[in-house]
């Protein structure tokens, strides 16, 4: 039977050929609670789940049901309970649920047991209901209250964010405004590493400086001035350096790195106040006050072997690592050793061009560049180990060694010069082992038969110039009486009279009797100059 067939019978508009039998309750006082129809339109009370019973469901035929209906005197499905809310089983206290409720026994849809089981589940879900939406409420109430608590929470984290945030700012401009923990990668490890050996430091006379800000305020410089020179970059939009080539000697081009005024006094500073001080071994002769090419040449006046050596790309050979090692040696802390270290070498770099903007790129690794006032000081620091390792062989074999920036020279007389494939194959050693390289073109043994020179100065029996640098200045004098000394100006220089005066006083400074001579003939030019 379908709900529509159902509704209709229980208005009273299809009567069936046969209703069912209607069950009668039973005699018993306990049984007989069928409630009878009320005039009047107020519910009867609601009944308990101890006065619930199936025997108040007893069937009701279609036209009982219909009866009733007008009895009630209203419309059958105006309850509220009837329709619209699923959340609420209506209450067997309604005429109409119960009518409807034993209607539905009467055309045998349900039994009466079931319909208590029914209505006692209502009943206990109307008892439960306050406390259930009490702790709805207060469940809600508690969701609120975690919800607000959450987001207090994390507008506090927020706020503290923010407030270590500035601190963090703060902090990080106060220590870039006072200190340096970063110059470039590759070359900061240092730079945390503020312990310097001040007793040693003291001892040679040298300036007490542990930390960067410390050396900042030596060298009269701010913080970030200091970083921006010592800073090191693969790939720089500036270069602290102007860049050009002289020709060499033996032949191809030399690239001298001058530096730009800031970092030219920077290394000024360093060589006056720290270089300068550390004293060099007693065999350089090179960038070394009261030595140069004459004393490093009287060492090997007279000898029967002259044996000469020259260390391949000397300068660039000195890399950053060497230089840091040279300053910690001399008891300053890794921080200012690296500073020092980058503010006195520099990687070589090609300039190229994307996109209109113009970048100094790296093309080899930081290391002494030729034009900085502090590359020959420390290269001589550099070559100490070397030089007294040559020195002790020398020694050992009867041999002279000396060493003028990249030239080595060793000399001897008599029985040892039989030792000579013996110094030449340590040499290789000793030099590899002191990380260098022997430009083995530039690798000479002179001996006495011969002319011997030492960086350019002739040794064979007296300090010397060579015979044609002095024939070549008698001619120019000579031939200057008769045409003036412009017209002897053949090789084009800018200042030809400056030159042949060098020239001379050069003359005069290893041979002061030859040299004499010409200077006497250089005064009698006079007004030809």
């Amino acid at each position: 039977m379908g709900l529509l067939s159902l509704i209709r019978r229980l208005l009273g508009r299809d009567q069936p050929s046969q209703p069912p039998p209607i069950p009668r309750p039973s005699t018993s006082p306990r049984h007989n609670v069928v409630p009878q129809v009320r005039a009047t339109s107020q519910p009867p009370q609601r009944k308990t789940l101890s006065q619930l019973d199936s025997q108040v469901f007893a069937g009701l035929s279609g036209a009982e049901t219909k009866q009733q209906a007008k009895a009630m005197g209203r419309p059958l499905w105006s309850n509220l309970f009837a329709f619209g809310r699923q959340s609420v089983i209506p209450p067997v206290s309604d005429e109409r649920t119960l009518m409807i409720d034993r209607a539905m026994v009467g055309e045998g849809l349900i039994t009466p047991e079931e319909l208590t089981a029914i209505h006692e589940i209502g009943l206990k879900m109307e008892e439960l209901r306050p406390s259930y939406e009490g702790a709805r409420h207060q469940g809600q109430v508690a969701v609120n209250a975690d919800k607000a608590a959450k987001a207090e929470l994390k507008r506090q984290k927020k706020a503290e964010a923010a407030t270590r945030k500035a601190e963090r700012e703060a902090a990080i401009a106060q220590r870039k405004a006072t200190d340096i923990i970063f110059l470039g990668r590759g070359v900061s490890g240092g730079l945390a590493d503020r312990r310097s050996h001040v007793e040693k430091l003291q001892e040679a006379k040298l300036p007490v400086l542990s930390t960067p800000a410390e050396l900042a305020t030596a060298l009269e410089l701010p913080v970030k001035r200091l970083r921006w020179l010592a800073f090191h970059a693969e790939v720089a939009v500036v270069t602290h350096y102007i860049r050009f080539q002289i020709p060499k000697k033996s032949g191809g081009m030399r690239e001298i790195s001058t530096p730009h005024t800031d970092l030219a006094r920077a290394q000024s500073w360093i060589l006056q106040n720290i270089l300068e001080h550390v004293p060099v071994s007693g065999v350089a002769h090179g960038f070394v006050r009261e030595r140069g090419t004459l004393t490093n040449a009287r060492s090997h006046t007279g000898k029967d072997v002259v044996l000469n050596a020259d260390l391949k790309d000397f300068f660039p050979s000195i890399t950053f690592p060497r230089v840091r090692g040279i300053f910690q040696q001399l008891g300053y802390s890794p921080a200012v050793a690296t500073v020092l270290a980058l503010l006195c070498t520099e990687c070589p770099r090609r300039t190229v061009t994307y996109d209109g903007q113009t970048y100094h790129v790296a093309n080899g690794l930081r290391a002494l560049p030729q034009g900085a006032c502090t590359s020959p000081a420390l290269s001589n620091l550099c070559a100490r180990k070397l030089d007294l390792r040559f020195a002790a062989l020398a020694a050992k074999h009867g041999w002279t060694y000396t060493r003028y920036a990249d030239d080595l020279t060793f000399s001897t007389r008599g029985e040892p010069a039989k030792a000579t494939a013996l110094i030449l194959s340590r040499l290789h050693n000793i030099v590899q082992d002191e990380h260098f390289e022997v430009n083995t073109a530039k690798t000479r043994i002179q001996r006495r038969n011969a002319q011997q020179s030492v960086t350019g100065i002739v040794v064979n029996d007296r300090c010397n110039v060579d015979r044609k640098t002095r024939r070549r200045l008698r001619a120019i004098l000579h031939q200057a009486e008769k045409t003036g000394l412009p017209a002897q100006n053949r090789i084009g220089h800018d200042n030809f009279a400056g030159w042949v005066s060098g020239m001379l006083g050069y003359v005069k400074m290893i041979n002061p009797q030859q040299g004499m001579k010409l200077f006497k003939a250089w005064d009698l030019l006079g007004g030809q100059k």
